[in-house]
């Protein structure tokens, strides 16, 4: 056998304190799982079960505090928007995943920001049009370095938060999380077989808001190492 040209090499995260890498399989996201954002975008916080969409695996771009990404603003956006989330990373998975079961499958976690083209996700909205346009471009899925879940535990309550400009713009607690990470998992499981190399990012809380060229990013939940980026 032999390729038409060289396979894409495998996109991937940093791993916290090592020279390891984290290949990235493909990204989920869960939206609408704080209820104060799903009210602030419209939508029933009540709503079941949790609405996820996907992002191509080569979304993703290191964005960590002490390697600090930068991009592009994207093309076809004048309304780009941040949304700060945690991401879980998987080691293993499988199908109708117990939620009793869930947690054994996480490699860890990490910062994350789920990257928006607002303007195109709302046009999408209105004609019932799926949302890869507005979620699922170049450079849309910046991540700090995962931390192993054997250093950090499984939170259920901490601080999440997002800075622009060194100005406050989101500000929560994982405590307020619809979905919290096991049901999380256990659901994905149940339409689709998840994967080692599996990224599910699990929603965003209130005070989502545009970027433009020239701002920085800062963000962070409880103790993960913060998240960096400027927007060029």
């Amino acid at each position: 056998m032999s390729w038409v040209f060289p396979p894409p090499v495998t996109p991937s995260v940093a791993v916290h304190h090592t020279e390891q890498r984290f290949g990235v399989r493909r990204i989920f996201c869960i939206g609408r799982n704080y209820a104060a954002h799903a009210r602030e975008m419209g939508a029933d916080p009540g709503a079941q079960p949790p609405t996820w969409f996907t992002k191509p695996a080569d979304a993703v771009i290191d964005a960590g505090a002490t390697a600090a990404a930068s991009m592009a603003y994207p093309p076809l956006t004048n309304n780009l928007h941040h949304e700060v989330e945690l991401a879980v990373a998987l080691q293993s998975g499988g199908r109708d995943i117990a939620s009793a079961d869930a947690l054994g499958h996480v490699f860890g976690y990490a910062v994350s920001l789920d990257l928006t083209r607002r303007d195109l996700q709302s046009a999408a909205k209105a004609k019932g049009q799926p949302w890869d346009a507005a979620k699922a471009f170049d450079a849309s899925a910046p991540i700090a370095p995962i931390v192993r879940a054997t250093e950090t535990g499984h939170p259920i309550a901490g601080r999440i938060w997002l800075t622009v400009n060194n100005e406050p713009r989101q500000e929560a607690d994982l405590s307020e999380l619809i979905w919290p990470i096991a049901d999380i998992i256990a659901h994905l499981s149940r339409s689709v077989a998840l994967r080692a190399g599996d990224l599910i990012l699990t929603g965003t809380p209130a005070g989502v808001g545009p970027l433009v060229r020239g701002d920085v990013v800062r963000a962070g939940v409880l103790d993960l190492p913060e998240l960096l980026l400027t927007v060029r």
